[in-house]
């Protein structure tokens, strides 16, 4: 049930992080800098053994501490801390803090110290250090809040089972809840059959960084009275597990196996024998581990995007540009399209059988604000060339998608890509907002400016890159500099534009949407529209609340230049206006 997947950027760079003090000991570094340096001594002790070696020059998170010095630090810390810290650290951030850091904390001697420390104790948690906002250390506080209010039983809400994960883990993506207990049909990988049970909760998140995939966390009150507790055994949440003949699994009641061989075995979990037996013992120990992982604090997000590749990416950098867009699917749910785009030129090609193949590693992680990681992707980009047309493709772009099912809300999109011929590596990372598409307000997608746009064969509807529906639309990537995307008369015969407009409102007795759709195309060093085109869904055939609107214009039509697209939606029935717009050039 459990499966453990864990890609690393520091993995796929191939890049040693070099670790983060903690602010706190600044203090300890600046005395130390201070000493006088005895080269002569300092060549003696780096060959004495680690064990030999003065305590003042082992890393004060590694020394080892003394049990009994340990537990007077314990004491001392309970007398000269005052109460405002040791509830931080025993109540506000207890489920999050690393044994390093805590450690640390208690070593600490003045309340500036302390200060500091959780300063930096945020900051190295904050995902986006350049706002004023922390969203981590703000999201943190709402769920104990939430812990608290929804979680408590004769404990406060933080300190149950449920309340540890949801502060470490947030929301889970799934819950099967079963607050009252009663009759349970078993499924078949528990050992089938019927039985009934305590209330238990089953919690399923997706993805935990660091745990893996399809992780389902299991909460049962066996006490009925309201505290969960997580447990590793389901079979703990049986009631009839101890009560002869009762709650039989699909082979005990075939006769195929007996009650009482539950417990006579050594496994973990009292399930039973049943048709699955095999693989729910060979999973045993990936259980043990996914539980015990669940038990440590959440790995501190250090920022290694930025702090792993700096030099690399100003020594050699691989630069790529990168383009999303937005398209309602459901109420709740957007497609976010992700478009990577390379110049060939940046790209080393290698001679493969009489082709210059050139390859691109590429590695996408899309996280929340406080650092829950939502989806992770990674592929490999081929491009093929003859070995007699490398030099005329140099300017060409290879271009890389991905489409992404996401919820409405701010995450944060990062992309590492890798030159694996010429060893270039290059990171990019982004704030994006997933728009909301309410079903009471006229809203669109993003306006798409594309190099190719075709309807697809009605079996690839929906599949394949660049698919938007019955649509192939390729974006044209605007480059990183700031400059529009840029599209050159010799080479770009069309350019398409693409736009979905949804919630139009619809009249009560014809049961039809009114609106009008108003193009125009301003060249932005005159001021003035070059083309201008108005259409209404009268003559636009059968149309709902949701309309798509595609468009092509010849390239030679347009002198170079940059132009903006404008177009303007009036829904005569529902009186709201929309007017999104897109920049180009052409030259």
């Amino acid at each position: 049930m459990f499966r453990v997947a864990r890609v690393g950027w520091q993995s796929f760079l191939g890049i040693s992080v070099v670790s983060v003090c903690l602010a706190a000991w600044s203090a300890f570094a600046q005395d130390a800098a201070q000493k006088p340096a005895d080269t002569s001594a300092a060549s003696s002790q780096s060959e004495q053994p680690a064990a030999s070696k003065p305590a003042d020059s082992v890393d004060p998170l590694k020394r080892p501490v003394d049990p009994k010095k340990r537990k007077q630090q314990e004491k001392e810390f309970k007398k000269e801390v005052s109460p405002q810290y040791r509830k931080w650290l025993d109540e506000d951030v207890v489920w999050i803090i690393t044994d390093e850091e805590r450690a640390a904390f208690k070593q600490l001697s003045n309340d500036e110290e302390r200060d500091n420390f959780i300063e930096a104790f945020w900051q190295r948690r904050d995902p986006t250090p350049d706002t004023e906002e922390n969203e981590y250390k703000e999201e943190h506080y709402q769920r104990i809040a939430y812990a608290n209010e929804h979680f408590a039983s004769g404990i406060p809400g933080w300190k149950s089972d449920r309340g540890r994960i949801y502060i470490m883990y947030g929301k889970p993506d799934e819950i099967d809840s079963h607050p009252s207990g009663g009759t349970y049909e078993r499924p078949i990988e528990e050992g089938g059959g019927e039985t009934s049970t305590y209330p238990f909760e089953d919690w399923r998140y997706r993805y935990i960084e660091g745990i893996g995939q399809e992780i389902i966390i299991e909460f049962v009150d066996t006490c009925m009275c309201g505290e969960y507790h997580m447990t590793m055994d389901r079979s703990e949440k049986d009631a009839l597990l101890y009560t002869p003949n009762a709650g039989l699994t699909l082979y005990e009641q075939m006769g195929l196996a007996n009650k009482s061989a539950r417990f006579t075995g050594n496994g973990l979990e009292k399930l039973g024998l049943g048709p699955m037996n095999a693989d729910i013992q060979g999973k045993e120990f990936d259980r043990l581990d996914t539980f015990a992982k669940l038990q440590a604090a959440p790995p501190v997000k250090f920022k290694d995007l930025e702090e792993a590749v700096t030099s690399k990416v100003i020594l050699n950098p691989m630069p790529f540009d990168v383009r999303w867009d937005f398209v309602k699917v459901t109420s709740d749910t957007v497609l976010v399209p992700v478009t990577i785009q390379m110049k060939n030129r940046e790209i080393t090609f290698a001679n493969k059988d009489g082709i210059q193949r050139g390859t691109v590693n590429i590695f996408a992680r899309l996280s929340t604000l406080t650092g829950k990681v939502v989806q992770t992707f990674e592929d490999t980009v081929q491009v093929d060339v003859p070995a007699e047309l490398l030099p005329r493709t140099a300017e060409n772009a290879s271009v890389y998608w991905k489409a992404l099912p996401l919820r409405p809300g701010r995450y944060k999109l990062a992309i590492a890509v890798k030159d694996v011929n010429g060893d270039r590596k290059g990171v990019w990372a982004r704030g994006i907002v997933v728009p909301d598409y309410s079903d009471d307000k006229l809203s669109t997608s993003t306006l798409i400016v594309a190099d190719q746009m075709e309807p697809v064969p009605t079996k690839t509807i929906g599949t394949g890159s660049f698919v938007i529906g019955t649509t192939k639309v390729r974006p044209r990537v605007a480059p990183a500099d700031g400059k529009p995307a840029l599209f050159k008369r010799d080479r770009d015969p069309k350019l398409n534009f693409w736009m979905q407009v949804y919630n139009l409102g619809v009249d009560e007795k014809t049961h039809k949407p009114s609106a009008t759709f108003e193009y125009d195309i301003v060249n932005m060093a005159t001021n003035k529209a070059v083309v201008q085109k108005v259409e209404s869904t009268e003559t636009m055939g059968n149309v709902g609340e949701q309309v798509t609107l595609q468009k092509t214009i010849s390239a030679a039509n347009l002198q170079p230049g940059t132009y903006k697209i404008e177009i303007k939606v009036n829904d005569n029935i529902s009186k709201q206006t929309v007017d999104p717009s897109a920049v180009f050039a052409v030259e």
